[in-house]
């Protein structure tokens, strides 16, 4: 049985297997929770946070999901109440950009803006969604959206990125007004971090 702030709770971080996500994971079982680990494409790299989390002590499930598409987010939200009996806390990490300067306006597609707004807004609207009854169920939880500083700036990767960004911010408040009072709904707003995806 694990033991510390979080024993007891389950927490879905998406994009957990590398970066922030597995970071915030690691972190996570570090307090005791259990931990669902997500994956897209990264599977080496979601079983070594699995590897992590489970050296801490604690019940951790990997699920692999495309967190922009919303019969794939119920799977696992439906995985993981199964087997852990619930879900308390979940941070919507996963995340996508295409690195175009900001000047490059011609070079941006509907593709661009489709697939970067599909998985870091809709993603986790329908994510929060999905963990909102199990979390009502267990006597309320807590939402972490991870958005961007180029949210606020404008800038970053690129604009379909930077906008995105943005409505991760309007979306953390709509959402926190919607699910008050039983589940509190926030956001972190990071700079440059040295992952991966930045080198």
């Amino acid at each position: 049985m694990s033991t510390g702030r979080l024993a007891g709770k389950v927490a879905l971080v998406t994009g957990s297997a590398t970066g922030i996500g597995a970071a915030t994971a690691i972190a996570l079982a570090h307090e005791g929770a259990d931990v669902v680990v997500n994956y897209s494409r990264s599977r080496a790299e979601a079983d070594e946070t699995v590897a992590a989390c489970q050296a801490l002590g604690v019940r951790t499930l990997l699920v692999q999901a495309d967190c922009g598409v919303e019969a794939e987010i119920k799977a696992m939200v439906a995985e993981a109440v199964h087997i852990l009996g619930g879900i308390d806390i979940l941070v919507n990490n996963a995340g996508r950009t295409r690195f175009v300067p900001l000047a490059d306006i011609d070079d941006l597609t509907d593709e661009d803006w489709d697939s970067i707004f599909r998985l870091n807004v809709k993603g986790m609207f329908y994510a929060t969604r999905a963990c909102a009854p199990t979390m009502r169920a267990r006597g309320g939880g807590l939402v972490v959206n991870v958005a961007s500083i180029a949210g606020f700036t404008g800038g970053g990767s690129s604009m379909p990125y930077a906008v995105s960004k943005g409505a991760v911010v309007t979306l953390t408040k709509s959402l926190a007004k919607g699910l008050a009072p039983d589940i509190r709904v926030n956001a972190v707003a990071p700079g440059i971090v040295t992952t991966r995806w930045v080198a």
